[in-house]
């Protein structure tokens, strides 16, 4: 594998030669000063692989290059998003950047309901909780028709969660759910979210798919004369929330856009984190059956903890089944010749970083322990 480290760019709390001493030899970044929908210019793109690479470390992924939510709902200035979503990938491929990550999910980006979960050993995760979710959706947001999304143990779990949180708990929640995680491309308060929800309100599932292969059918040709592979991440939590319809969150789903959209522009981010929040996954099994449609890994596990609650695990741990899956991840680079750049995902806030101004999920140290862990775990399997 390729090792690398995601970089939020020069802001980040987490230095180039930071990540070039915990063992990386590339970053995984974008250019996160444009908004959704403008054009990535050749001229800024040049610069940032400058600055990357004066650094000693490589720029060949790009996560993200953002899909506007006005291509996610086929909206009336679809054509200009798609032109410029063209413009950018030549652009891309022009400096050299051959990897391009984006996702379809609706109006939110990954999705966490607390940032620092304490864990028994005294480090930070990121953690997803259903009640706490239906908390927020059905008692601060109100969303209209809501109930019917949640069992009547998780409505009523939710009430007594929602009754004994004081001001600060609720606003807290707020600002997790909706203002935005590193990488995420958009940030609501409650009433901005409500009136983008309405936005969505003719799309179903199957709208949603359809857009979402019209989408790679727009620009899957320019990717192609590029030399560029966009890699679908999935959806993450890999289930509907809010109403809004997710639909990269299984093999299935995956298999069906390979499928629509053959093109070899057309891959996967594999990322077993996202996927493993789902039970019914076999994660080792859809890296030996999706292979070669690979062009991305995030590596990282969940431990589930019940019905659609989860927390990030150290990278060995959890419920991802990490030697199974490194070894399918070996099995397919030996197979195919090529190193697939891979990067940790989602580290714990642990040691020094605790109390430091960080990224949630992205400070240095849990990241560079993940990397190790997996960087010994391949070269073990290797040597098998």
């Amino acid at each position: 594998m390729t090792q690398t480290l995601r970089w939020f760019g020069p802001g980040d709390p987490v230095r180039l030669r930071d990540i070039r001493q915990a063992g990386a030899s590339e970053v995984v970044t974008a250019l996160h000063e444009l908004p959704n929908g403008a054009v990535w210019p050749v001229e800024a793109i040049a610069a940032r692989k400058a600055l990357i690479e004066a650094s000693g470390l490589g720029w060949s992924v790009v996560e993200s290059l953002p899909v506007h939510d006005g291509i996610k709902r086929r909206s009336a200035d679809w054509d200009e998003l798609i032109d410029a979503y063209r413009k950018s990938l030549r652009n891309l491929g022009q400096c050299g950047v051959t990897v391009v990550t984006y996702n379809f999910m609706p109006l939110l980006d990954w999705t966490r309901t607390d940032l620092a979960w304490e864990l028994p050993d005294g480090a930070l995760a990121l953690r997803f909780e259903w009640e706490a979710f239906a908390a927020y959706d059905l008692h601060l947001l109100g969303r209209a028709g809501a109930e019917a999304d949640y069992s009547p143990a998780v409505r009523e779990a939710a009430a007594r969660r929602f009754a004994v949180m004081d001001e600060e708990d609720r606003r807290t929640l707020e600002r997790t759910i909706l203002a935005g995680l590193p990488g995420s491309e958009e940030s609501f308060t409650s009433a901005q979210f409500q009136e983008a929800l309405d936005s969505y309100g003719a799309v179903t599932p199957d709208r949603l798919r359809e857009n979402h292969v019209a989408f790679l059918e727009a620009v899957c040709p320019a990717a192609e004369e590029a030399g560029v592979r966009l890699v679908v991440h999935p959806d993450d939590p890999p289930f509907p929330i809010f109403g809004l319809p997710r639909v990269v969150s299984t093999e299935a789903d995956v298999s069906a856009l390979f499928e629509r959209v053959p093109s070899t522009a057309n891959g996967l981010c594999f990322c077993s984190g996202s996927f493993g929040a789902r039970p019914d996954n076999d994660l080792a099994g859809m890296v030996r059956r999706l292979g070669d449609r690979i062009g991305f890994l995030h590596l990282r596990s969940v431990a589930q903890e019940g019905e659609r609650t989860f927390h990030e695990a150290a990278h060995l741990e959890g419920s991802a089944g990490m030697a199974a899956i490194m070894k399918e991840v070996v099995a397919l680079s030996r197979a195919e010749g090529r190193s697939i750049p891979m990067r940790p995902d989602h580290g714990h806030q642990m040691l020094d970083d605790i109390g430091r101004k960080t990224n949630p999920g992205y400070s240095l140290l849990g990241r560079m322990r993940g990397l190790a862990e997996l960087r010994g775990l391949e070269r073990g399997l290797a040597h098998v």
